[in-house]
């Protein structure tokens, strides 16, 4: 009976001569998961070291400079993002409107799928109603109510444009979006105020005083104007009125 032929190399001798072919190769890809392995780790402690300090920070912070210094060291971070918020709010409350839209505008281009844009966006919209800038503000308020229909922002961003639109003597579209907020948020309590809203605005329409109507009987039936006066002829001298003396 034939017997299988043995294998023409040892299988030792093949690995230790690819161990010589690649070994600089081999190396390098060890070497490279290794600096791999040992950035990740470095990196979660330097980050969870670094969320701990700002952290740390924001729980002592109290004044607007605090919150400035805390943004500008550690805006990546969760605490720098509420930093932000809290920094825009100083802000507003010492009137300076354009400084808090600008700080909060930060906030939503570094962190652009946070929860709370929607409500950084609409204090941006309250800020430009303070400094008078309502046509932008009611263009933030509709954008914000069509683009996060489901946050509790939503209802405050549709109820928010109606004093704008009744200012603007906007009345059809106040009320347009009063009645849409009573069929969007039926049994709640913004169904109620769209409905305060809503009487306040007819009765807004019921006080404004009318216009007596125009005249509209044609000029020809119209009633005639008296005639332009004539002059009255002089009456004729009498016989020797104007007789010399002699």
């Amino acid at each position: 009976m034939p017997t299988a032929s043995p294998p023409s190399r040892d299988a030792a001798l093949e690995a230790r001569v690819f161990w010589l072919r690649f070994k600089n190769e081999i190396a390098a890809a060890v070497m490279l998961a290794l600096v791999a392995v040992i950035g990740f780790v470095g990196y979660r402690f330097y980050s969870e070291r670094r969320d701990s300090t700002a952290s740390d920070l924001l729980g002592s912070a109290k004044r607007v400079q605090d919150y400035e210094e805390l943004v500008a060291r550690y805006s990546n971070t969760p605490a720098g993002a509420a930093a932000c918020l809290l920094l825009a709010r100083g802000q507003r409350n010492e009137k300076k409107f354009a400084q808090a839209n600008a700080t909060l505008q930060v906030f939503i281009d570094k962190n652009p799928k946070h929860e709370l844009v929607p409500t950084a966006q609409m204090a941006m919209a309250a800020n430009l109603v303070s400094i008078g800038k309502t046509d932008e503000a009611l263009s933030m308020y509709q954008q914000i109510a069509a683009r996060y229909p489901a946050s509790f922002d939503a209802p405050l961003a549709l109820i928010s444009q109606v004093p704008l639109l009744k200012a603007q003597d906007r009345i059809e579209d106040a009320r347009r979006v009063c009645e849409a907020m009573m069929t969007q948020y039926r049994d709640s309590i913004w169904a109620g105020e769209a409905m305060r809203q809503l009487r306040s605005l007819k009765s807004s329409i019921l006080s404004q005083p009318q216009l007596a109507p125009k005249s509209t009987v044609p000029p020809l039936i119209a009633a005639p104007t008296a005639p332009p006066s004539v002059p009255k002829p002089l009456a004729a001298p009498t016989p020797g009125q104007n007789k010399p003396k002699r």
